[in-house]
């Protein structure tokens, strides 16, 4: 476990939530990601879960600095874009209006089509240092599981 930092997790499986560390590793073997963090609620689906968030208090949490790993892309199975930022709307806006420089204006990569969470910039830079070593289609796998249809999550920010 990276620096003993645990995220609340979703096993898409049978809906039970519980914790694990980041680990590396396909993204097919490992269920990281909560959806509702990722999806930016800052409550669980259902107080019913038991989600290990109600340990924390949800004032607390919502007022923690939070840390994204995103992944943009031109056009589904296009061109791919792994960034990391503390302000996911703020720089998807910055790459969707060509206000940043480089690769994504090049070209032509708006549409955010996966992002995680994170509470520590050093666990989203981690991350985002391993996604970025995956191969494509390990990638377009991590994609797959949780936004089948490719669609730009930005709307729903």
């Amino acid at each position: 476990m990276r620096g003993d930092k645990r995220q609340v997790t979703r096993n898409y499986e049978n809906g039970h939530q519980d914790c694990h560390s980041r680990e590396g590793g396909n993204p097919d073997i490992s269920r990281e990601i909560c959806l509702p963090l990722r999806l930016g609620k800052a409550e669980p689906e259902s107080k019913e879960a038991g989600c290990p968030i109600e340990n924390l208090g949800h004032d607390k949490f919502k007022n923690m600095k939070n840390y994204y790993v995103y992944m943009l892309c031109s056009k589904r199975n296009g061109g791919l874009y792994t960034g990391v930022t503390s302000d996911i709307i703020k720089r998807v806006y910055e790459h969707k209006n060509n206000l940043v420089e480089g690769f994504t204006r090049k070209y032509n990569i708006h549409r955010l089509v996966w992002y995680e969470m994170h509470e520590s910039a050093e666990s989203a830079i981690n991350r985002e240092k391993q996604i970025k070593k995956w191969n494509r289609k390990w990638k377009l796998n991590l994609i797959e599981r949780d936004n089948p249809q490719w669609h730009d999550l930005y709307e729903k920010l």
